[in-house]
């Protein structure tokens, strides 16, 4: 989402011409770069495998505070509305920080948002911290995650990105067992507290987010340090401050060096210099970084002349709602249904997070046989999730909900499939900004699905209506992806006429 010279994996350097010549950089594809999959592997445990789970805390919730489900179901659903929305904006930060001061900060944030979730007195206490405090926290380190794999491979992108989403399905699976133990063992309250601390990990994870080196190739540090960008993004300057610093101290020195030396003071001297001289390349960091956040995404007014994107953006407001609502409504959905003894030996979320990974490897490849078409696979998964989704409420045996449980994480696959999907519609130019505007319409669906969801069973006091009316949605989400097969096949229609009228 937040393009550079970096994200293609190549060192720019400058000839005495100030030509720029590419030379391939050692950790593209390999070294380091799989410890950069790691790294985004356990952020999606901890950030999407928690969110995923959340419905075994707002059945808490709900006995603890006493409030409406449309109105407790808001502290989910604004926490996983806003990790999405806010990822254009994060790309500032990145940008201008780099990804692992960011992920970083972000990990500090979401880990303050369930500690002070913990002391929580009512519902709207937990709005502000959980909602807005950790779900930013979330978002500051989520998109790091995935931006820095972008950023070490290029021939093998998919794979990367495909091993490191499957984290939310493993997540999911954990965290739902955990977050279900610690609140039987110790409550809700020091079950925010504990996870709290477990997600201070999302820090190590930024500690291992390296920056691509300039200067690994190049000369050493110490003569000129080659440049990777004419203007240089706020990794590579990180990057040549933490591998050059050390090294420019132990260059060796003029023989009579030693004479002017003071009192030994190891190495303050010249790390104050460079603590003085990052604080000057500040202002200009932010203004680069402002430059190209700017220019990623309001530069993209082109996409919305694409009708076919413009219609991919409202699948994407009308499906990923429908999607969030099991995950949230269906812990107590058991309890309604009397099965909570058979849940509590396999939870229904984690039938869906583990056949949610299978079916990831299996479109996937699916999608990569020749012959098939990516866009067929994508609906066909599609219509199965909404048709799955519709069907829920039918079944009041757990087998049944398990069947249907299946297949929604199968179906729900189909994620891996979008980055590819987006490229078809708005070519590899603008990959990059059309993702991150369908991430931000899937985190407003996300905001608004569960309480909408439990908004119908206060009117109702049933999740029947809740199902039916949000299967009905996604049923109106696919109808914006016909467009695309309908545009292509008037389009052919009329090349076909076009070319008989020329015969």
């Amino acid at each position: 989402m937040y393009t550079s010279h970096e994200d293609v994996g190549y060192d720019f350097e400058d000839d005495p011409k100030d030509k720029k010549t590419l030379k391939p950089h050692p950790d593209i594809d390999g070294g380091w770069a799989w410890m950069m999959v790691l790294s985004s592997f356990f952020v999606h445990i901890l950030i999407m495998g928690s969110q995923m789970a959340l419905g075994v805390l707002n059945v808490e919730w709900l006995e603890e505070f006493q409030q409406s489900r449309g109105l407790t179901a808001w502290v989910s659903s604004l926490s996983m509305g806003i990790t999405l929305i806010v990822g254009p904006f994060i790309g500032l930060f990145i940008n201008t920080c780099g990804c692992r001061q960011t992920t970083i900060v972000g990990g500090l944030l979401n880990s303050l948002g369930w500690v002070l979730s913990a002391y929580a007195a009512n519902v709207q206490y937990l709005f502000i911290t959980f909602g807005v405090t950790a779900g930013l926290g979330s978002g500051m380190a989520y998109l790091p995650a995935v931006v820095t794999v972008g950023r070490y491979f290029q021939k093998r992108r998919a794979l990367a990105q495909g091993l490191s989403t499957t984290g939310t399905g493993f997540g999911t699976f954990l965290m739902t067992a955990l977050l279900k133990y610690l609140c039987s063992e110790y409550g809700w309250r020091n079950a925010m507290f504990i996870q709290g601390a477990v997600s201070l990990n999302l820090c190590v994870c930024g500690a291992l987010m390296r920056p691509l080196s300039a200067g690994k190739d190049g000369p050493r540090p110490g003569a000129q340090a080659p440049r990777v960008l004419p203007a240089p993004s706020a990794d590579s300057v990180r990057s040549g401050e933490e591998e050059g610093g050390p090294r420019d101290e132990e260059a060796p020195r003029d023989p009579q060096a030693p004479e002017r030396q003071g009192p030994p003071r190891p190495g303050r001297g010249p790390r104050a210099l460079r603590l003085v001289k990052a604080a000057g390349r500040l202002p200009g960091r932010m203004r680069r970084g402002f430059r190209e956040w700017h220019a990623g995404y309001f530069g993209a007014a082109s996409l919305f002349t694409n009708h076919v994107f413009v219609a991919f953006v409202f699948w994407a407001l009308f499906a990923y709602s429908s999607f969030v609502v099991p995950f949230i409504h269906l812990p107590e959905i058991v309890n309604l249904y009397h099965l909570s003894a058979q849940n509590d030996v396999f939870p229904l979320t984690s039938i869906i997070a583990i056949v949610h990974i299978a079916g990831k490897v299996v479109l996937g490849a699916v999608a990569d046989l020749p012959g098939v078409r990516v866009w067929t696979v994508f609906l066909l998964a599609n219509l199965t999730l909404g048709l799955s989704i519709f069907l829920l409420p039918l079944l009041r045996t757990y087998a049944g909900l398990a069947v249907i449980c299946a297949l929604i994480g199968f179906s729900s696959g189909y994620f891996s499939l979008m980055p590819v999907v987006t490229e078809d519609l708005v070519g590899i130019r603008h990959l990059a900004n059309a993702y991150g505007i369908i991430i931000c319409a899937n985190g407003i669906s996300a905001l608004l699905g569960p309480p909408f969801a439990g908004w119908i069973y206060d009117i109702t006091q049933k999740y029947d209506f809740s199902f039916y009316i949000c299967g009905l949605l996604y049923m109106i989400g696919i109808l914006f992806l016909l467009i695309q097969p309908c545009i292509r096949i008037i389009e052919q229609s009329r090349r076909k006429h076009i070319d008989n009228a020329h015969v």
